[in-house]
């Protein structure tokens, strides 16, 4: 297929492109900050560009992977997050019908179903999050546009019945998380691929499913995380006493962190449930937990990516 995948120079994207080309795809990168990946340099914000894209390329098929994130608040202004986030989706994917392109798969984020009450962990129990979880209530800019974009996805599939898959994906950016510091990035890293994290590879795989699996679904919204130990009655523990919950299914865990100086969560406030995806779309994350501790009783290379220097491209070339 013809595609156009956004995001090219990104982290995601220099993984999904690759993997995309290999299977023998025809792959359009769009991106505002130049990379190995991409083609084209220029906003999705810019309608012009974007149908002169369609136009010229013969775009059959889009991965809608650009966006202004969470730690770029700091950085833009509300506007921007509109023009880019929300606008820029619907300038895609308007184009896709226009071009009667044949599927459109949407990297959305288990950040626009984090409320300001669960990012401070009021509740006495972890909250389970699934795709039945409502009502939203984002807690910031970048998670109203995110949600917005979702529903202009769903509202362009009823009117027009182009197949959209969202993928509310879970953290996998390399760096250090920018408000918490009081663990090694590897160390909160590990932690989280018990509840709120995956792969890079695996968040670029699930974009390969989904773009093959779009057709026939029609739309869906799945979360994209790996896959919890944990089961929905244990949320009350997980808030009161991680550890004991951790060591009830990994009994060596404790070890094995002492053993690398690292530390288990002492409390666990939220868990995504990514079950639907695995059901639903086919899709299972490769890299959980469990792959982390065998690679530390192996002595083996942990199985995510961390670069506590990685710098975005778009805001290296800012800052040139």
């Amino acid at each position: 297929m013809r595609i156009l995948l956004t995001g090219s120079s990104g982290w995601l994207g220099r993984f999904l492109a690759p993997r995309l080309r290999a299977l023998g795809h025809d792959v359009t990168g769009l991106d505002i900050a130049p990379g190995t990946d991409t083609d084209v340099v220029g906003t999705v914000a810019d309608r012009a560009l974007i149908d002169r894209l369609f136009g010229e390329r013969g775009i059959e098929a889009v991965i809608h992977g650009g966006a202004l994130h969470k730690p770029d608040i700091v950085r833009y202004p509300n506007q921007a997050f509109i023009d880019v986030n929300s606008s820029g989706t619907l300038n895609l994917i308007e184009a896709a019908v226009a071009a009667r392109a044949s599927r459109f798969v949407f990297t959305s984020t288990t950040s626009l179903m984090i409320s300001t009450a669960i990012r401070e962990a009021r509740g006495e129990t972890a909250v389970w999050i699934d795709e039945e979880m409502a009502p939203l209530e984002p807690r910031n800019i970048y998670g109203v546009t995110k949600l917005a974009a979702e529903q202009l996805c769903r509202l362009i599939h009823r009117d027009h019945g182009l197949p959209v898959i969202v993928l509310r994906t879970s953290r996998f950016f390399p760096e250090d998380d920018d408000t918490h510091h009081d663990l090694s990035g590897e160390n909160m890293k590990a932690n989280e691929l018990l509840h709120r994290r995956l792969t890079v590879e695996d968040a670029a795989e699930a974009h390969v499913i989904a773009l093959e699996r779009a057709p026939k679904i029609g739309f869906g919204t799945f979360i994209v995380s790996a896959p919890t130990p944990f089961a929905r009655d244990e949320v009350a523990a997980l808030k009161a006493d991680a550890p004991a919950v951790i060591a009830r299914h990994f009994p060596d865990a404790a070890a094995l962190y002492e053993r690398y100086g690292w530390h288990l969560p002492r409390s666990i406030d939220r868990v995504y449930d990514s079950g639907l995806a695995e059901r639903v779309l086919g899709f299972r994350c490769a890299t959980d937990f469990a792959a982390v501790l065998k690679a530390m009783r192996d002595g083996e290379e942990l199985p995510f990516a961390h670069d506590a220097s990685y710098i975005s491209p778009k805001e290296t070339l800012a800052a040139n």
